[in-house]
């Protein structure tokens, strides 16, 4: 994902899909959730330019971020998966701006557009 996220700004060209769409709901949990959860912590999606950027390219379009509560995100996993992590403790972190600049239009200016 990270090689084609370096090619075009979206998944599957200059429009977004459900394919990003499916991607987006990932990323959005990963540093927050896989990363430390389920142990896939040899890499955070903030170690991954395109992937890190397209998150936030994503997360910024109009509407998206009201859709995103990381709060219930992180007790949902954390809480309920008990054979996981018994104590049932949720971290506070990581701190985490996906408001942050983005360079997915900039790099990627011909045509792009989403999808409604």
């Amino acid at each position: 994902m990270e090689a084609r996220l370096d090619r075009s700004r979206y998944l599957i060209g200059d429009r977004i899909t459900e394919a990003d769409w499916r991607l987006f709901t990932t990323l959005v949990r990963f540093d927050p959730v896989y990363h430390g959860h389920f142990k896939c912590n040899l890499r955070r999606i903030e170690d991954y330019p395109n992937l890190s950027n397209s998150l936030r390219d994503l997360y910024q379009v109009p509407g998206v971020a009201d859709t995103v509560d990381m709060d219930h995100i992180k007790r949902h996993y954390y809480a309920n998966h008990r054979h996981i992590n018994p104590s049932g403790i949720v971290p506070k972190g990581p701190a985490l701006d996906f408001t942050a600049p983005h360079n997915r239009a900039r790099r990627f200016q011909r045509g792009a557009r989403a999808v409604s």
